[in-house]
């Protein structure tokens, strides 16, 4: 599965590195999928009712254990993961989790509430996880360097977890929801990818020391 991102086996093969060369975020989809609906009262956040185009004009960087990680979004193809991932930066929520799964050669993942330093996770952050996002495949390849949503096996039912792929995964085109991809930093990714792993957990996790919300670089 993919919240612990795909269980089929054959999806763990090691795929060849290549480069990505992924042109500018493709226009969405005709039809969406419905954002599921809260089954309680949730607290605000602040990109809640952003738009596109501002949404568009953010971007996120993750300090890293082993260095930073910039990464710039694509919310006219995925724009509630979008929201979603940029709430979840600028609210702290992010802060002391740690990419808790690696798969040598395919992906690194993060985003997982349970993984934050010292177990640290109140009521509220267990509601917050709890909070599902809709599918959102788009034109995007799941290439190198691609930001996508990780979900169980059941549609619509991601939350918090997201995966940057190291290497291209055609099978996940048009299922999972690429939301963004990799600016700078994609060494550091490789760096998390290659250290030592047991069952695709890292001997040493590493974590996310700070994610900030800023305005894009003029590109």
């Amino acid at each position: 599965m993919l919240k612990s991102l795909i269980s089929v086996p054959a999806l763990f093969i090691v795929l060849a590195s290549v480069a990505y060369t992924q042109d500018a975020a493709p226009t969405a989809p005709a039809k969406a999928n419905p954002r599921p609906t809260p089954s309680r009262q949730v607290k605000a956040e602040p990109f809640d009712k952003a738009d596109v185009k501002a949404m568009a004009a953010q971007c996120v960087t993750l300090d890293t254990e082993s260095g930073v990680i910039e990464l710039e979004l694509f919310p006219e193809s995925a724009p509630e993961s979008v929201r979603n991932f940029l709430n979840l930066a600028s609210t702290g929520l992010l802060d002391g989790t740690s990419f808790n799964r690696v798969v040598p050669g395919f992906v690194i993942q993060g985003g997982n509430m349970w993984s934050r330093e010292g177990g640290k996770v109140t009521r509220a952050i267990g509601e917050r996880a709890a909070r599902n996002i809709p599918d959102e495949p788009s034109k995007i390849l799941h290439e190198r360097g691609i930001l996508s949503m990780a979900r169980p096996d059941e549609p619509n039912k991601a939350t918090t977890d997201f995966f940057i792929l190291v290497a291209p995964a055609t099978y996940l085109d048009g299922k999972f929801s690429a939301f963004g991809r990799v600016t700078k930093g994609m060494e550091v990714v490789d760096a998390i990818n290659k250290a030592p792993v047991t069952d695709e957990k890292p001997e040493k996790p590493v974590r996310v020391r700070k994610a900030t919300v800023t305005v894009c670089p003029a590109r």
